[in-house]
C-alpha cells in the first residue's frame, strides 16, 4: 500500500519576504516584491524591473567562507533548506540519513557565476579563472550542497524542466517516499537568474513586462492589459515526510500531497499548445492519482505569468477539466507579487497553496483591473479571500512543453 506523504517543514526566501511568515503575510496582504533593477545597470534594457530579494544576507545561514564558494541560488537553497528544517523541529541526529532524501529544481543554475567568470576569462585569460567556477555554476550543485550541509546521505536529484522544475521535484520526492524509497525528503527550487545576460535573453525574446515606470502593477495576470512577465529570484523548500516518520517524532503537519501529473505538449519550445491540452493532461493526471474528482477542488494556484498565451491557455485548460464546476473554484496568481522565479516558482507557490489550507485564506491575484473575455474565471482580484480550502491545486509549465501539477489537501487522520 501507498505511504501518505505530508508537508512538515516550510523555509522561503522571496521578492516579497523572507521566511515563511514574511512571505505568507505580505501575500495575503496583496503586497508587491517588485521594482526597479538594482543588482547591475539595466538602463539600456527594454526591461528594467524584477522581483529582487531584499534584505537577504547569507552569513545568516552559512559559514562565510563557504557562501563565498556558492553562487547565489546555492545559497538561496540551502538557506531556505535549513529555515525548512528548524520550522519542520527536525533533529537530524535522531533520524536515518541514509532514508532523507534532496530531490531539487532549477531552470538555469549558476547564471550568476557564469556571467562573473566568463568576464575574468576574456579581461585576464584562462589562468585566472576560479577553480571553483565549475562546482559553482552547475545547475546540481543546490541539490549536492543542501546534503553536505545537513548530511542526508538518501536519494538525491536535481530536476531541470524550465519553469516547471520545482513543482516535477515536489511531485517526485512525493513518488519516493509514497512509495517507500525514503522516509524524508527536502524538496523544492531555488533561482537568481537577475543577472544582465538572462534578463538580455528574455527582453530578446519580448517575454517581458516593459511596465517600467509602474513596476508593482507590471505583473498582471488575466488582465487584458498585461504585457509580459516579470523576472523573480529566491527559494522555497518542503520537508516532505512519510506519513507514520511525521507522527514518530511528533511533527506538526501543514497539509498531505496526494496526487501529481506531468506531461508535455510536443507542440513548441517556448509557447503552450494550442488551447492548454498538455496542461489539461496534467490537471487529469494529478486528479486521477489523489483519487480526487473535480468538484473536490478549492483553490488552484495557477502558472499565471502575465503573459498572453499562458494566461489565455491555462484559463482553457481549467475549464476543459473542471468542466462546469470552473465558476466554483478560486483561482489566483501569486506571480502577479512575487514575480516569475522560473525554476522556484513552483516551490514558492506550493508553499502559498499549503498555507491558505492551513490559514483558510486564498491569497489575490492583484493588478486584476481589466478583464479579458478569454480570462473570465474566479481569479480572487485584489484582494485575499476567507475561505475554507479542503484541496488546493498547484500548476507549473515551462519552456520546452513541460507541464507539472501537484495537489494538496487538509491533513485528517
Amino acid at each position: 500500500m501507498a505511504k501518505r506523504v505530508v508537508i512538515t517543514g516550510m523555509g522561503v526566501i522571496s521578492p516579497v519576504g523572507i521566511g515563511k511568515d514574511s512571505f505568507w503575510k505580505a501575500l495575503i496582504n496583496g503586497e508587491s516584491g517588485i521594482g526597479p533593477i538594482t543588482r547591475f545597470d539595466a538602463t539600456d534594457y527594454a526591461t528594467r524591473i524584477a522581483g529582487e530579494v531584499k534584505g537577504f544576507e547569507p552569513a545568516d545561514f552559512l559559514d562565510r567562507k563557504e557562501a563565498k564558494r556558492m553562487d547565489r541560488f546555492t545559497q538561496f537553497a540551502v538557506s531556505a533548506a535549513r529555515m525548512a528544517v528548524e520550522d519542520a523541529a527536525l533533529s537530524l541526529q535522531e533520524v536515518d540519513l541514509d532514508r532523507c532524501g534532496v530531490v531539487f529544481g532549477t531552470g538555469i543554475g549558476g547564471t550568476q557565476t557564469f556571467e562573473e567568470q566568463h568576464a575574468v576569462l576574456i579581461e585576464k585569460g584562462p589562468g585566472r579563472v576560479s577553480p571553483f567556477f565549475v562546482p559553482m555554476m552547475i545547475g546540481n550543485m543546490a541539490a549536492g550542497q543542501i546534503s553536505i550541509n545537513l548530511g542526508l546521505r538518501g536519494p538525491n536529484y536535481t530536476i531541470v524542466n524550465a519553469c516547471a522544475s520545482s513543482t516535477n521535484s515536489i511531485g517526485e520526492a512525493f513518488k519516493l517516499i509514497q512509495r517507500g524509497d525514503a522516509d524524508l525528503v527536502l524538496t523544492g527550487g531555488a533561482e537568481a537568474s537577475v543577472t544582465p545576460m538572462s534578463v538580455a535573453g528574455f527582453c530578446a525574446m519580448k517575454a517581458m513586462s516593459t511596465r517600467n515606470d509602474e513596476p508593482t502593477k507590471a505583473c498582471r495576470p488575466f488582465d487584458s492589459q498585461r504585457d509580459g512577465f516579470v523576472l523573480g529570484e529566491g527559494a522555497g523548500v518542503l520537508v516532505l515526510e512519510d506519513l507514520e516518520h511525521a507522527r514518530k517524532r511528533g511533527a506538526t503537519i501543514y497539509a498531505e500531497i496526494v496526487g501529481y501529473g506531468c506531461t508535455d505538449d510536443a507542440h513548441h519550445i517556448t509557447a503552450p499548445a494550442p488551447g492548454g491540452s498538455g496542461a489539461a493532461k496534467a490537471m487529469r493526471l494529478a486528479l486521477k492519482d489523489a483519487n480526487l474528482q473535480p468538484q473536490d477542488i478549492s483553490y488552484i494556484n495557477a502558472h499565471g505569468t502575465s503573459t498572453d498565451l499562458n494566461d489565455k491557455y491555462e484559463t482553457a485548460a481549467i475549464k476543459e477539466v473542471f468542466g462546469s464546476y470552473t465558476g466554483k473554484i478560486a483561482i489566483s496568481s501569486t506571480k502577479s507579487m512575487t514575480g516569475h522565479l522560473l525554476g522556484a516558482a513552483g516551490a514558492i507557490e506550493a508553499i502559498a497553496s499549503a498555507l491558505a489550507i492551513v490559514h483558510s485564506v486564498v491569497p489575490p491575484t492583484i493588478n486584476y483591473e481589466n478583464p479579458d473575455p478569454e480570462c473570465d474565471l474566479d481569479y480572487v482580484p485584489n484582494q485575499a479571500r476567507k475561505m475554507k480550502v479542503e484541496a488546493a491545486l498547484s500548476n507549473s509549465f515551462g519552456f520546452g512543453g513541460h507541464n507539472a501539477t501537484i495537489i494538496l489537501k487538509q491533513f485528517s487522520d
